[in-house]
This record gives structure tokens, sequence and C-alpha cells, in this order.
């Protein structure tokens, strides 16, 4: 029986497929960029003909790099940038506008007055979610009023929505499979995560006709086979999962009370609070972690919107950096005292604050101020933004001990060493960092037999390196105090 795995790793700003082993070990891979548009103030948007071709292309070339056939693949998994909205044509295929991204603000009005009218409560309750424009169901919204004859179509049943998931495994399974994940679902602010259906009111609230939506699946489960002209034959997608619980299953947080923290293009830390559905009293969320055999696991997280994606603002905005690899060596040697402070909330801020308002600024410069200091805030500023988040957990009752980290950012020592000194807890990086992908692997392997129980897969999670806190308290406060002053700087005054 053959043991690879293809993982398929759609970002926000790349699309990638992995090649695993039975071990979890990442034997090939490859990867594109694609383009971002920004056709307004707080506009994100893709082209989903882009992410399509870039994900073909992506999962091609790494079979031609392993030298391998259809029938040498066990199974396909995918893992997406999770609450980007694509609403395509039933009949073609064809998206009927860009996807809107998940850290698009477009909707910002639409969700001032669902707050004005005292919906929050209702959504919360059955979502776990706030209201913000971060979500899929006011962009949802937003295509179906402003695209000529979109809501026409679609209470004529003609369209489907989706998230990047459900759209890429409708192309891939050639229009046969309209499906998604109870996580990605959970994301939508359209689905019930106590009864784990598409909730009727919320539906109705949102304007949104039932017809569109996808059929919710397990996490591990028969998502459908694809064409046998993309790759020669068919192979089994037998998993999806959101991005950042894709990432909890890689970093074998099965337990209650396990955090992983993933850096990519934003930040995203979720703790594992098993059977029990905690409602955050500080702004987080409650979310699925996953669900198998019907079982569900709850979950925490903060959201995060600018991780690594102040890094590309340094290289592709300012071209300060030719390379985010540079970064390292850059804040290294920066002065321990700059007293710069970068809050990016180039796109509002998430968690705990969610202002989509806010926007991003540099504080504190001096003449003496240069690239590398420029360069160390912005890095500090994603573990100031994880502190943020542990804070809000704490003062929900649950602190953890230890946090597991993955994502591209945390191949960055002296950044991860920052963390654990501002956070004050020990920092474990495993072996494979690229946890979001493997997530999808083990969850495919799952089913497929190739992994018999979720214990065997935490038996292969392996720690690479331990980062201890040295930082003295004393200055772990006088740094965070003077984040949370730049902060308030940035906040919006409406």
């Amino acid at each position: 029986m053959s043991t690879y795995i293809l993982a398929i790793d759609q970002g926000t700003t790349s699309s990638r497929a992995i090649i695993f082993n039975e071990k979890g070990l990442p034997l090939w891979q490859a990867q594109q960029e694609f383009k971002q548009y920004y056709p307004d103030d707080g506009w994100v948007e893709h082209d989903p003909e882009e992410i399509w071709v870039t994900t073909l292309q992506v999962c091609q070339q790494v079979m031609q790099k392993g030298k391998l056939r259809s029938t040498d693949i066990a199974a396909i998994g995918i893992t997406n940038q999770r609450e980007t909205t694509v609403v395509w044509d039933r009949e073609t295929g064809k998206p009927i506008y860009n996807a809107i991204v998940w850290q698009d603000r477009r909707t910002a009005s639409y969700c001032k007055k669902l707050k004005q009218a005292g919906k929050e409560a209702l959504i919360n309750q059955k979502t776990g979610l706030l209201i913000d424009p971060y979500f899929s169901a006011s962009k949802l919204n937003w295509l179906l009023d402003n695209v000529p004859d979109a809501r026409e179509n679609a209470e004529a049943g003609k369209l489907l929505f989706g998230t990047i998931d459900t759209f890429l495994l409708w192309r891939l399974t050639g229009g046969k499979s309209h499906k998604t994940d109870a996580t990605n679902a959970s994301r939508t602010q359209l689905f019930n995560i106590h009864t784990q259906q598409w909730d009727e009111e919320l539906l109705k609230l949102h304007n949104v006709p039932v017809t569109l939506m996808p059929e919710v699946m397990d996490c591990s489960a028969e998502f459908g086979v694809t064409e046998r002209t993309l790759f020669g034959g068919e192979i089994p997608i037998l998993s999806m999962a959101g991005d950042q619980q894709a990432a909890l299953v890689g970093q074998a947080c099965f337990k209650p009370g396990m955090v992983k923290s993933t850096y990519g293009t934003g930040c995203f830390v979720i703790m594992n609070t098993g059977e029990q559905v905690i409602q955050s009293e500080n702004r987080l969320l409650t979310t699925i972690g996953y669900r198998l055999n019907g079982q569900v696991n709850y979950a925490i997280e903060g959201s995060i919107f600018i991780a690594g994606a102040a890094m590309q603002w340094l290289r592709d905005g300012l071209r300060l950096i030719p390379h985010a690899n540079v970064t390292e060596a850059l804040a290294q040697v920066a002065k321990k005292t700059h007293g710069v402070y970068m809050v990016p909330a180039f796109t509002g801020l998430g968690a705990p604050y969610w202002d989509p308002h806010a926007r991003g600024a540099i504080l504190g410069l001096t003449r003496d101020t240069g690239v590398a200091e420029i360069v160390a805030a912005a890095l500090q500023s994603v573990c100031y933004q994880t502190k943020d988040l542990m804070n809000a957990m704490a003062a929900d009752g649950v602190e953890p001990t230890t946090l597991r980290v993955d994502g591209g950012m945390v191949v960055n020592n002296w950044m991860v060493q920052f963390l654990a000194d501002i956070l004050g807890v020990t920092v474990e990086r495993p072996q494979v960092t690229e946890t979001t992908a493997l997530g999808v692997a083990y969850l495919a392997g799952l089913h497929k037999g190739i992994y018999p129980s979720i214990e065997d897969i935490a038996e292969c999670w392996h720690s690479e390196q331990q980062f201890e806190v040295s930082m003295e308290q004393v200055q772990r406060e006088k740094l965070y105090r003077g984040w949370q002053d730049a902060v308030e700087r940035v906040k919006s005054k409406e």
C-alpha cells in the first residue's frame, strides 16, 4: 500500500504542495506566490482562477520532483486560508467575482449595523464568533448584494458558495463534490457549532439562501476523488481543515490545555478545550478544533491579522530588506534599547481589540533609528500581539505553561527567543515546522489507516528546540507597557 500523502496548503500569499511519508516527514515541496489585489482602502482580494492554477501547478510539480504517479499517492489533504469567500456558477464553475480575503474590511459598516441591532449575543452564542468583517458571512452578503444578478441567481439556485477548501475541492473533483469540513464551516458565521448544522436563523439574518452552502463533513472523511486528467489517475481526497486547526493537529495538541501558535501571514493562537465550549469574556473566539467520527473537539482562539505580512511589507512596500531571511541577522545588531514600536494594523486590529478602523504606525523613532531597529520592532510586534492573546486566555481562566510554535517566521531564533522572554513561558519548536500541511497529511492518513489513532499521530511529534525564558520580569513589563501605549495611539476613536 502506498503511504505517500500529498498535502495542499493554500495560503494567503502562496499555494504550496508537500509530499509527506508515513512518519510525517516532508520529502518534496513546491510553492508559488500569487498576486494580492487592493482595490480600495482596507479591501483585499485574490483571483480564484490564479489560486486554482497555482495550486494545480504545485501539485504537479511536487509529484514530478518525487517522480510519483497518481498510484503512488495514498491520499490528498487540503488546508486553506480560512474565511476567504468565493461564489461561483454551479454550471460553469466560473467565479462571479474575485475571492474576498479574510483580511478584507469592506463590510465594516454592515457589521456595525448588526452590532447596533443587538445581534452580537445571538451570533456569539451560536457560532462562538464576534461580529467582524473577518468572517465569511458579511463577505458573502456583500457579493450577493453588489455583483450584478448575483442575488437573483442565488435565489434561483444557480450559484455555490465556498471557502477556498471548497472551491479547490470542486475544481479537483471536476464539479462533483461541493463539501467543506466542520472547522472551515465554523468560521463562516453561518454554522451553529452546537448543533453542527448551517443555522436557519443566521442564514436569514445575513440573507443567504441555503442552496449556496456546501455539505459539512468531519475533518477526516471521504471528500471525493480527483479528476483523472489532472494527475494521470484518480486520487482520493480524505481530509480538509482550516489552516489554523490543521496546525493544531500537526502540533499534536490533542489534550485540553495544549496550545499552538502559527506565524504565517497572520498569527493564530489556538488552545484545545476538548468537549468543553468556553465562551470567552475577553473577546477571543470559540471555534471547532477538529471533528473526527462525529465527535467535536472545541478550541479557543485569538487571531492577529498581520505577522509575516509585516515582513512582506518591509520587503515589498518599504524595500528595507531583500528577503525575510535577513531579519534575524538585522535584529541581532539592533540596539537592545531601541524604543521603537511597530503596530502593524494595516487592516485593523484583530483579537482582543477587534478594531477594523485602526491603522498601522511606527512609533518611537529617533535620529539614530536604522533599518535594524525597524526590523526588530516588526518582529517584536508579533510577539507583543501574542502576549495580548495569552493575557486574554489567562483572563478566561486558561493559562498555558508551554507553547508550541510553527509557521514560516519561527525559523528566526531571535524572534522565538524574544517570544519566550516577553511571554514568560517556554516555547517549543517542532522538528517539522510546516505543521499546517502536516496536520491535513495526518488527518488524511488517519482516514486511510496509515495512522490507527490520534495517539499514534502524537507519537510522531518531536521537539527540535526549546526556548527558555531569559528576560527579567521588570524588563518584560516595561517593554509590554510601551507596546500597550503604542496600541492605544493607533486605535480608532469611533
